[in-house]
C-alpha cells in the first residue's frame, strides 16, 4: 500500500510514516496543502491521509478540488475537531473517512486498509463455504450441515462480511463500515448485539463453534482448517 501523507507537523508526520513503514507500507510526506494537491494528482497513491488544517490550502478545500479534477483516490482526514457538525463537513467535501485527534495507529492502519480494499474491484463471489456453513448471495439462503438457517438482512450481511475474510480478524471498526456503512464509532453496542444473535442462530445446535470473539481484536469466522 502507497500513502501519501499531507501533515505539516513534523512529530505527528514522522510518527505515521515511520509506523506505516515498519507495518510494511510505502509513505511519503507533503508539508503544506498545495505541495500535497501536487503530489496527490498524480494519481499513483493507494490512499491519502489528509491533515484538515493545513498552510497555504487547507485539507478539505484539497479534497475538494481533487474530487472535481476526476481524482477519486481515498482520504482520510485527521482533525482535533470532532463534533457531528465538523465530520459531516469533512465527508461532505469528499472526504472518506474522519479521524480525530488524537488516534492510536492501530485504528488509523485499519481505517485506510478498509478504505483502499473498498476501493479496489473484488472477484464477485456468489458463494462462501466456512466448513459445513454455507451462504448464498443468488438466493439469500444460509444452510449449516444443510439445515437452512433463517437471516435477518443485517445478520445476512454480517454473515458475509466474516465469511468473505474467513480464518481473518475482523475488527469493529471494519464491521462498522463494511456493514453498517458508518465512518465514525457510534458508541453503541449494535456490533455485540448482531454478533451475539449470530451466533445464537449458527452455532447454538452445532458441535463446533465457528464464529470467535478474539478479546481486544475484533471478531472472525473459522472452522479450524486455516491453522
Amino acid at each position: 500500500m502507497r500513502v501519501l501523507i499531507i501533515e505539516d507537523e513534523n512529530d505527528a508526520a514522522d510518527y505515521v510514516k515511520k509506523a506505516l513503514e515498519e507495518s510494511g507500507h510505502s509513505a511519503d510526506r507533503a508539508a503544506d496543502g498545495e505541495e500535497g494537491l501536487t503530489q496527490a494528482r498524480d494519481g499513483i497513491y493507494d490512499v491519502l491521509i489528509v491533515d484538515r488544517m493545513l498552510p497555504k490550502l487547507d485539507g478539505l478545500s484539497l479534497i475538494q478540488k481533487l474530487r472535481e479534477e476526476g481524482v477519486q483516490t481515498p482520504a482520510l482526514i485527521l482533525s482535533a475537531l470532532g463534533s457531528v457538525d465538523d465530520r459531516v463537513k469533512g465527508l461532505k467535501a469528499g472526504g472518506d473517512d474522519y479521524l480525530t485527534k488524537p488516534f492510536a495507529f492501530s485504528e488509523l492502519l485499519a481505517r485506510i486498509e478498509v478504505l483502499v480494499r473498498r476501493s479496489q474491484p473484488e472477484d464477485v463471489k456468489t458463494r462462501y463455504e466456512v466448513g459445513d456453513l454455507v451462504l448464498d448471495r443468488l438466493s439469500n439462503k444460509v444452510t449449516r450441515d444443510g439445515k437452512s438457517i433463517l437471516l435477518q438482512p443485517r445478520e445476512f450481511r454480517l454473515l458475509e462480511y466474516l465469511m468473505r475474510h474467513a480464518g481473518q480478524v475482523v475488527t469493529r471498526t471494519m464491521l462498522l463500515e463494511g456493514v453498517w456503512d458508518y465512518h465514525f464509532d457510534p458508541q453503541t453496542n449494535v456490533i455485540d448485539v448482531h454478533i451475539s444473535r449470530l451466533r445464537g442462530k449458527i452455532d447454538k445446535d452445532f458441535e463446533t463453534s465457528l464464529l470467535q470473539t478474539i478479546r481486544g481484536r475484533g471478531y472472525m469466522i473459522d472452522d479450524g482448517s486455516s491453522n
